[in-house]
């Protein structure tokens, strides 16, 4: 059977080097680039999310998905005079075996691509813990295996906020593509999490109570066509999967929404666009966020996320910080009920309007 030839703008000069799995198009190497940079081009002017003389701290893992992104604006910057300043910020975890390899990749990516690099460690920030410090005394109690990615999630947060803080950023991008975004809307309606299912759909976060504003250039490619862009660039990532990755929840969502694009293989845009039109109910809106009593950052109760993780750490009972547990750290009545805490709680169906 012949090749076919591109349905590009080079209309047919070149033989066609793969079929996109966004629109079905058979396409060559260098029209699916220009495309996929042109989209990503698209979406930070629609969502006016970088102004000219933003500088920018790109959170940098070393994976295919922040070293794509980093490529992309660094093209983009040049061949369009966004006039951004890129500053990469790595976040040192501390997990052995695993982020020194990735670190790496991040330091040969800064040094071909003459971008300065910032790199934040979890032990200098967090007062000595490590994610394996971390998952160890997590395991201690029962059933707490899995919570490695919540805590990993929230100081990652906190720690690139630090980063950017340091080089003086105006703005924070990551690498967060589409099948990551499908996968936190199902992860938030399979929790019946109303509020932050609500929030999901948006490009990112405008900035309040000091926190910088954030986006996700990528939101809208696929992971697959990443994985394309990457290789057709022979850009130099680090593959391997976070040695906690196999015990979070995520995993058995990602295998859902696999499954889900087998049958339809529009699933992924489909629920990150429906989680654009999804909103809060007014009776059910949280009231606006306030400062954590302890280090001043972004929060909706007394202490952010952050700091009731690692007080739950340091009192020897990381199970505290997660979830309902957050009541043993003070922040709700000791005498309240679990009847009296859900009376007048929305459910999902009362709480979120489609439009």
């Amino acid at each position: 059977m012949p090749v076919p030839r591109c349905s590009g703008p080079c209309a047919g000069v070149r033989p066609a080097a793969l079929r996109r799995p966004r629109t079905g198009r058979a396409v060559c190497r260098s029209c699916f680039c220009s495309a996929f940079e042109a989209e990503v081009l698209s979406t930070l002017q629609t969502g006016r999310l970088l102004p000219p003389g933003a500088v920018v701290a790109v959170g940098a893992s070393g994976g295919k998905d922040s070293t794509v992104l980093a490529h992309v604006l660094r093209t983009l910057n040049s061949r369009h005079k966004l006039d951004l300043h890129l500053h990469l910020v790595a976040v040192d975890e501390g997990i052995g075996g695993y982020r020194d390899a990735a670190l790496a990749a991040v330091r040969r990516q800064a040094a071909r691509w003459q971008l300065p690099l910032t790199v934040v460690a979890y032990a200098d920030l967090f007062g000595g813990w490590t994610m394996d410090e971390v998952a160890r005394r997590a395991a201690q109690e029962p059933g707490r295996a899995r919570a490695c990615c919540t805590f990993c999630g929230v100081l990652r947060r906190r720690a690139l906020e630090e980063g950017a803080q340091r080089v003086r950023a105006t703005h924070v991008v990551t690498g967060h593509n589409a099948d990551d975004m499908a996968e936190t809307v199902l992860m938030n309606f399979l929790r019946g999490d109303a509020a932050r299912l609500a929030r999901g759909g948006t490009l990112g976060s405008p900035g309040e109570g000091g926190a910088l504003p954030r986006c996700r250039p990528l939101q809208f490619a696929s992971q697959k066509e990443i994985v394309l862009y990457a290789h057709f660039q022979e850009l130099d990532y680090f593959s391997e999967e976070c040695v906690y990755a196999p015990e979070a929840f995520r995993g058995h969502v990602r295998d859902l929404l696999k499954a889900l694009e087998a049958a339809r293989p529009s699933v992924v845009l489909d629920l990150v666009h429906s989680a654009e039109r999804l909103a809060l109910a007014p009776a059910a809106r949280p009231p606006p966020p306030g400062a954590c009593t302890r280090c001043g950052a972004l929060a909706s109760r007394s202490l952010c996320q952050a700091c009731a993780l690692l007080d739950g750490l340091n009192r020897g009972r990381p199970r505290l910080a997660i979830g309902k547990g957050r009541k043993g750290l003070g922040e709700e009545g000791q005498g309240e009920t679990r009847a009296s805490r859900d009376r007048g709680r929305p459910t999902m169906a009362g709480a979120i309007h489609a439009f």
